[in-house]
């Protein structure tokens, strides 16, 4: 693995992960690689665990305050919480482990706009970081370290840290060298210049990382796949969904609000956002661009059909076959592909600048557009906000999409008052279910409400919450935004008590 350290004078810091996870202390804050299952610290966490599980044994604590880009793996959130090894966690997390020590009380858990993590950290609102461990696919004979698979947070992390542990990964493809783009130009206010990125293709940085050598306290080689989750096929809801956004943007491209080859994409991570982009693969469009947070199957799929002309983003979600593909073909893909930091594939003033189009999923609507993406009943976290605020807020057009039901049809996801609000009213352009799509833009709270009710909802609810709303606007205290409170707030009550929210 010789090639992959080209830095003599950093060899002598080579050692195992057993000997670099020592260098972890309880209560240190700790900033980890990773963003999806892409580009993970894996062979320190693993040891690492194994130190925290013998200190519990033993009656000594050990926990960390641990940062990272945003969802990680097994092998990093996964492998430290089962180790009970997580005292604090921020951005995002998706680990069901975490998830229960979270809503069990167990592990503080701040839940970030991804863009503001780097920021944040800067100003020292998580205190000092004391190390990071960041996977690279290399270290160049100058030092500068070649990102791996995915950028996320890295470069905050090894600019802000005391010490770094490195993880070499032999998995990591060596041409990745060339795809990334990261840029060293930020500064904080009252010095910060407008970042000089003006269409979704532009590189204003450099493809390598910047890391201070005497910072450097340990290199742990490893040759360890990241984690890749297969998606699960596109079912007829989610076709549907992909079918009404698809019909909506040819409608904005009728009517001139949309150029013939839209504006640049972004979607998020999951199944009915890749049914969206398998729908576009099959259209007439060419050309077109995504600045995302995360490249996924379909977008792989486009770049090669010539739908997608490039692709932005932080990281890649790939499943096992897709990315065999990836590998395989990686040239071509590294001409089309730019890995960036969070904090500019998030960035919500270029967001606003390059028009971009966001498509997010959601837990839950009301009747008013208010969208909770984050939370069940509101007060049990689900993943978190992750990405969705910086898009929805500041993109050109801002579509959340979901099933009309879940849990077999016991809980519609449309409610009278959503239980936890990360979407308000005014950030929300667009809703889409199976059932249709609600466009509220230029509409009064009592007209949304009502192409909610008429597009959106499912028919074993729609009687209720158009009676509902009847009687809001006749009974509620004020006429603009009508609400029965009490009842408004039963919805997700009757659901915990007799588990359904339909009418008992």
């Amino acid at each position: 693995m010789n090639t992959r350290m080209q830095a003599e004078g950093l060899r002598q810091r080579v050692m195992s992960a057993e000997q670099a996870a020592a260098l972890i202390q309880h209560g240190m804050t700790v900033g980890m690689s990773g963003f999806t299952g892409a580009g993970c610290a894996k062979a320190v966490p693993e040891a690492l665990a194994k130190r925290m599980k013998t200190a519990h044994a033993n009656g000594q604590p050990f926990q960390i305050r641990m940062l990272t880009g945003a969802s990680t793996a097994p092998e990093l959130d996964g492998i430290l919480a089962r180790a009970n090894g997580i005292g604090m966690r921020v951005p995002y997390q998706s680990d069901s482990t975490l998830r229960n020590q979270i809503n069990a009380g167990e592990v503080d858990y701040l839940d970030l706009h991804l863009s503001h993590v780097a920021q944040d950290t800067w100003f020292g609102f998580f205190g000092p970081m004391d190390i990071a461990v960041v996977e690279v696919a290399g270290i160049l004979p100058d030092g500068r370290l070649i990102p791996s698979s995915s950028v996320g947070n890295n470069k905050t992390w090894l600019g802000d840290a005391k010490q770094v542990i490195l993880e070499v990964n032999r998995q990591q493809p060596e041409k990745l060298l060339g795809m990334h783009d990261i840029y060293y130009g930020t500064a904080l206010p009252p010095h910060r210049q407008p970042l000089p990125l003006v269409h979704p293709d532009d590189r204003i940085g450099q493809t390598t990382f910047i890391c201070d050598p005497e910072k450097i306290v340990a290199i742990v080689e490893t040759d360890l796949p990241d984690h890749h989750a297969p998606f699960t096929p596109v079912d007829a809801d989610s076709q549907r969904i992909a079918e009404h956004v698809l019909d909506f943007l040819s409608h904005e491209v009728a009517h001139g609000r949309l150029p013939e080859n839209l504006l640049p994409l972004q979607s998020g991570v999951g199944n009915i956002a890749n049914a969206v982009l398998a729908g576009l693969g099959k259209s007439h469009y060419r050309g077109l661009t995504a600045y995302a947070e995360v490249i996924q199957d379909e977008m792989l799929h486009l770049l090669k059909s010539g739908v997608l002309r490039m692709a932005s983003a932080t990281s890649m979600s790939l499943s096992p076959e897709v990315m065999q593909d990836f590998l395989d073909n990686i040239d071509f893909y590294r001409e089309r592909i730019i890995l960036r930091s969070q904090s500019i594939s998030n960035h919500p003033e270029l967001v606003r600048r390059l028009g971009c189009i966001a498509m997010n999923g959601m837990i839950e609507a009301d009747l008013y557009g208010n969208v909770n993406s984050t939370h069940l009943m509101g007060s049990r976290i689900q993943n978190g906000i992750g990405g969705s605020g910086d898009f929805a807020r500041n993109a050109f057009l801002s579509l959340f999409l979901t099933p009309s039901i879940a849990k077999g049809g016991k809980i519609s996801c449309i409610v009278p008052m959503v239980s936890h609000v990360d979407h308000t009213e005014h950030d929300v352009a667009v809703l889409v279910t199976e059932q249709g799509l609600a466009d509220l833009r230029g509409l009064s709270p009592k007209q949304r409400a009502r192409q909610v009710i008429d597009k959106c909802v499912h028919p074993d609810y729609r009687d209720m919450l158009a009676d509902y709303f009847d009687r809001a606007c006749r009974d509620s205290y004020g006429k603009h935004t009508p609400h029965l409170l009490t009842e408004a707030f039963a919805w997700h009550q009757r659901f915990v008590d007799t588990g359904s929210m339909r009418k008992v």
